[in-house]
């Protein structure tokens, strides 16, 4: 169905997002193509062996209220809390904030941190993709025409790992983040084994901070270390000046904001090695 408009088709999912750009005049669309009852994209499963499977059409509110999501990766219940509203929450999904490919997507930052991988499906077969390579530009992605997200798979939780994801508002609830953070942390005898770091609405894209991440690896998982690393992550950033915060403001935050989301991973990390 989608190959036939190719272009001028678009999948609508939650439709949060799709609804209201396309009364704006940014798409114009010939075809939607109705997702929410695929039941591929609604799958929700875990297993140690296989890890998580989160269908691209799962709604929010599924992902905070599965007992087993908040135990085992926390940095989602993080993103998808975040999402709009509780009302949004219940349609708006992860899958969705992702194939917006806004710069500034809350869900993004975790996904990275977590090691997500895109399963994409279409009329040439089926591919897996890192999510860190899944957004292209501002609102692009890698989908090429007759393609969709399946779904997004993420490896099981390693032994004493622990990730978050936070954000700058200026409001308190209900706005884009002038700039996120996620961070994941492995630790080994209160050493980082391995990190990653990823940063939302400082660039073209949501930024995988590979060089900021790898600056922790081997480290003690002290304040000096999360210092050295959250002045790399600054300069990761590519941020530009806008109505909501200046560049300046943005590069500030993105040291603030990297410094406690890695303590609040390593502070999880720790909690489930005493578990």
């Amino acid at each position: 169905m989608m190959a036939e408009k190719g272009a001028k088709a678009r999948i609508l999912a939650g439709g949060t997002d799709i609804l209201v750009q396309m009364r704006a005049g940014r798409h114009q669309v010939e075809r939607l193509v109705d997702v929410k009852n695929v039941p591929e994209l609604n799958e929700l499963s875990y297993s140690e062996g296989d890890g998580l499977t989160l269908g691209a059409a799962v709604p929010c509110y599924r992902i905070y209220e599965d007992e087993t999501i908040a135990r085992l990766y926390p940095a989602l219940v993080d993103s998808a809390s975040l999402i709009g509203s509780v009302q949004i929450q219940d349609r708006a999904s992860v899958g969705g904030n992702l194939c917006n490919g806004s710069p500034s997507a809350d869900a993004i930052p975790a996904l990275i941190a977590l090691e997500g991988t895109c399963l994409v499906a279409g009329t040439k077969g089926r591919r897996s993709v890192p999510v860190e390579e899944f957004c292209t530009g501002p609102g692009r992605t890698l989908l090429e025409e007759g393609e969709l997200l399946v779904a997004v798979k993420f490896p099981s939780p390693r032994p004493n790992s622990g990730a978050h994801y936070l954000r700058f508002i200026p409001r308190n609830e209900m706005d884009i983040a002038v700039v996120g953070v996620g961070a994941s942390v492995v630790l080994d005898d209160g050493h980082i084994r391995s990190a990653r770091i990823a940063l939302a609405a400082v660039g073209p894209t949501p930024i995988f901070a590979t060089e900021a991440s790898a600056l922790l690896v081997g480290k003690e998982a002290n304040e000096g270390a999360i210092e050295e690393a959250a002045e790399a992550a600054k300069g990761a950033a590519r941020p530009i000046s806008d109505m909501r915060g200046t560049a300046h403001q943005r590069v500030h935050l993105v040291g603030v904001l990297t410094k406690r989301a890695l303590r609040t991973a390593i502070r999880r990390a720790n909690e489930v090695r005493e578990r």
